[in-house]
């Protein structure tokens, strides 16, 4: 073959190669069109769209990697068999006095919840805050020591350090003693924590019942989108006592790198230690996610709530949520309690990215005159949640939300929210849309005056360690990071 024929011939193949990727492209921006909206937000549609416009073979590889938010099949059928056990073990704990001052706008969101796929509203409960994070665990590990019976314990992340070494003590002491003890943790989550595999093998060694969950591990074919977690963080002791919150059990700084100028970040949580049948309703969960990894039904060997008087204590329910359940259950609970609000909202998240209702019910809030207000961090440890956060700075403040930002090296990581001097909401939900949609989530919903003034003690510690945002102060920030904000806005809607 001559060197013309080559030439043509190369001409032709290079033709042919990029006629096919043009053809590609097409095909995929049609399929996209037809697709991608199928059953998403609008912004979560377009974003997706816009990301496989700009680069089309790594968008849709993407899309397809992480576009569906359903877990396994067999997942959701057992999220389905466990949730009928749990209505019928929870028959009847509905145990609450509804006189005045009981708001009237309370009763179609606890039956909202119900309907959800939530416990029973519950009376006769008591609280402890803890918002030191050594405390927390100190009083987490001395719980664990007065067990009788069964301890089960579920956290994000759970590793094996200094901070947390008393901990696992406590949990060998435990099984020593006879007791049941098991434990879940998130794979992902804690396997990129430094120390890993030593703090498996020393629950092996210490003969604890224990699971990974949500493993990717496809090499046992075990495998389902990666970024869907379970973000529930709790202990149980007993069937009788629960703890629940932001915190994870882990040393406070999560064995970060030191910042340029050489400070830590180190994490502020919120924990609460819950006493009375609300414990039933976190042991329900529990034992939810134990059979989503064992195929082992709990039974009713803890889920039984104690005898107790109604009329005395906190009335509670438990709301699980999560991409297991047909409906974002955190979100639909959150925006009801934000458009119920008379007079007050108090908001303390530290990944604030609402979807479009959630910044209408509070934007609302703010222009009909009640106190909003939002704790956030003045510093953020993942860096696009954070610009995407500050995104939404300009309307909130705009509309009259007040903006807290808490001081650096700290990350304020506590969950939690007031509405009026009625009802709180503490947790491990974000107001972000990865908890609404990706994440398998707790939120306890809390009424009382004794837990509201608590709170309330807590959110001026929050004040009097942040500096307030003022629109005239953010507006005058550098272009560059406004673009930055409005870029990160974007990638945070594709879920």
């Amino acid at each position: 073959m001559t060197t013309v024929e080559l030439d043509t011939a190369s001409a032709w193949v290079v033709a042919i190669i990029g006629a096919a990727a043009v053809l590609a492209q097409i095909a995929i921006a049609i399929t996209s069109l037809v697709v991608v909206p199928r059953n998403r937000r609008p912004q979560t549609a377009l974003a997706w769209l816009l990301l496989i416009y700009v680069l089309p073979i790594i968008g849709f590889l993407l899309f397809l990697l992480l576009g569906s938010r359903r877990l396994p099949k067999r997942r959701r059928e057992k999220q389905t068999e466990i949730n009928q056990y749990i209505l019928e073990t929870t028959e009847g704990m509905d145990r609450v006095r509804k006189d005045p001052p009981w708001p009237p706008w309370l009763e179609p969101i606890v039956e909202l919840n119900r309907t959800l796929g939530a416990m029973p509203l519950v009376g006769g409960n008591t609280a402890e805050l803890y918002t030191d994070y050594a405390e927390s665990i100190a009083a987490m590990t001395a719980a664990v020591r007065e067990a009788e019976r069964i301890v089960h314990v579920e956290f994000y992340i759970l590793s094996l350090d200094d901070a947390t070494a008393a901990f696992f003590d406590a949990l060998e002491d435990a099984v020593k003693r006879g007791l049941t003890v098991r434990v879940l943790y998130d794979h992902v989550a804690s396997v990129r924590v430094p120390g890993y595999r030593k703090m498996k093998r020393r629950l092996e060694s210490m003969g604890v019942d224990f699971r990974a969950m949500l493993p990717v591990r496809p090499w046992r074919g075990q495998w389902q989108r990666p970024d869907l977690r379970n973000h529930r963080k709790f202990l149980i002791i007993d069937g009788t006592t629960a703890f629940t919150g932001s915190q994870n059990m882990v040393d406070r700084g999560y064995h970060r790198k030191p910042l340029r100028n050489g400070d830590r970040l180190a994490w502020k949580e919120l924990v609460v230690r819950f006493d009375g049948p609300i414990a039933a309703g976190i042991e329900a969960l529990f034992a939810t996610d134990w059979y989503s990894e064992t195929d082992e039904l709990l039974l009713r060997e803890s889920i039984v709530a104690p005898e107790v008087d109604p009329e005395l204590g906190l009335d509670a329910q438990v709301v699980p949520s999560g991409p297991a359940f047909e409906g974002e259950n955190n979100l639909r609970l959150f925006n009801s309690l934000l458009y119920a609000a008379q007079e007050q909202i108090q908001i303390c998240s530290p990944y604030f990215v609402p979807d479009e209702s959630m910044l209408y019910a509070i934007t609302t809030a703010a222009q009909s005159g009640l106190d909003v207000q939002l704790f956030v961090s003045e510093i953020g440890d993942q860096t696009l949640v954070f610009h995407a956060q500050r995104s939404y700075y300009e309307e909130l403040l705009r509309a009259g939300v007040r903006i807290w930002l808490y001081r650096a090296p700290t990350v304020l990581h506590a969950k939690h929210f007031t509405i009026d001097e009625q009802v709180a909401v503490i947790g491990s939900s974000n107001m972000d849309m990865r908890s609404f949609s990706l994440n398998l989530e707790v939120s306890v919903m809390v009424r009382g005056a004794s837990i509201i003034k608590r709170l309330r003690e807590v959110e001026q510690s929050y004040r009097d360690n942040s500096t307030e945002l003022t629109l005239e102060q953010w507006m005058n920030r550098p272009a560059h990071m406004r673009a930055f904000d409005d870029l990160a806005r974007v990638t945070a809607t594709v879920q």
